[in-house]
């Protein structure tokens, strides 16, 4: 391991950071993904699930490291299937309805595909490269 593939201690702040935020927003689209007005489902959480959860991946990568790009996405994904599976007192949380298969879909598939086209490193001059 070399001087380039540690952290920074600006970095590893910024990375903790995003992390908390993650498992934060996680647990707020979680307990309020059943709202209801009345009667009718609204699931308004799903909505703050698809702006944010890319976004923290897109963040991650700019401004952490591409490289570390994988990890809101994946603290998010423990969160949501730990405490919605094994919540409090050992309670269902996500709701089996859906609504849980809409807060997935919609945070979690955006996060991937900007996971996949997250910025990379420039690649270096080696041979045969002009």
């Amino acid at each position: 391991m070399n001087g380039e593939d540690r952290l920074t201690l600006e970095q590893g702040l910024l990375l903790a950071l995003l992390v908390v935020d993650t498992v934060l927003l996680a647990l707020l689209e979680l307990f309020f993904l059943p709202l209801r007005i009345g009667v009718v489902p609204v699931p308004v959480t799903v909505l703050v699930g698809a702006v944010t959860t890319p976004w923290l991946v897109w963040t991650t990568a700019k401004l952490v490291r591409p490289a570390l790009s994988w990890v809101p996405l994946a603290v998010w994904v423990l969160v949501v299937f730990g405490v919605g599976l094994l919540g409090p007192g050992g309670d269902l949380v996500l709701i089996q309805d859906w609504r849980a298969l809409l807060l997935l879909g919609a945070s979690a598939l955006p996060g991937a595909m900007v996971l996949g086209g997250a910025p990379r490193r420039p690649a270096g001059r080696g041979p045969g490269r002009g």
